[in-house]
């Protein structure tokens, strides 16, 4: 498993909404300067879908991040399982005026661990700055 994390410095309502709604998901999921989130779909639930299409701005190349969830603990911890069968969870845990987001995944095959880890931390830096500055 791999394990990123980093600690917002806002409410934990202002995280969670941040982290669950499309409108924002779109803002600040990318890993790579050059892609973005062209859609994101979350029906935040035990058994509801969530749908990120992933593209490069010039549209060379683009895949989608889907899956289901299997547990939701509101403020506190979302558990998914990705289309390829792959698990997941993000814990939210404040802190104070803070909250610490921990993401736990199981990486892929194909990729390095490596590799896996930095693009996902990236990403959870990416939430952390937009969150700080939204």
């Amino acid at each position: 498993m791999i394990t990123v994390q980093n600690t917002i410095e806002a409410s934990i309502e202002k995280v969670w909404e941040f982290w669950t709604l499309p409108e924002h998901i779109q803002n600040w999921n990318t890993a790579i300067d050059n892609w973005y989130t062209q859609y994101a779909e979350n029906d935040l639930k035990a058994g509801g879908k969530f749908k990120y299409k992933m593209a490069q701005k010039e549209g060379a190349a683009s895949f989608d991040f889907e899956g289901i969830y299997t547990k939701i603990e509101s403020h506190l911890l979302i558990e998914y399982k990705l289309t390829d069968n792959r698990i997941g969870s993000v814990h939210f845990e404040k802190i104070d005026n803070k909250v610490k987001i921990i993401e736990v995944f199981e990486p892929t095959k194909e990729d390095s661990e490596s590799m896996q880890k930095q693009w996902c931390q990236t990403v959870i830096d990416n939430f952390k700055a937009y969150v700080e500055n939204n």
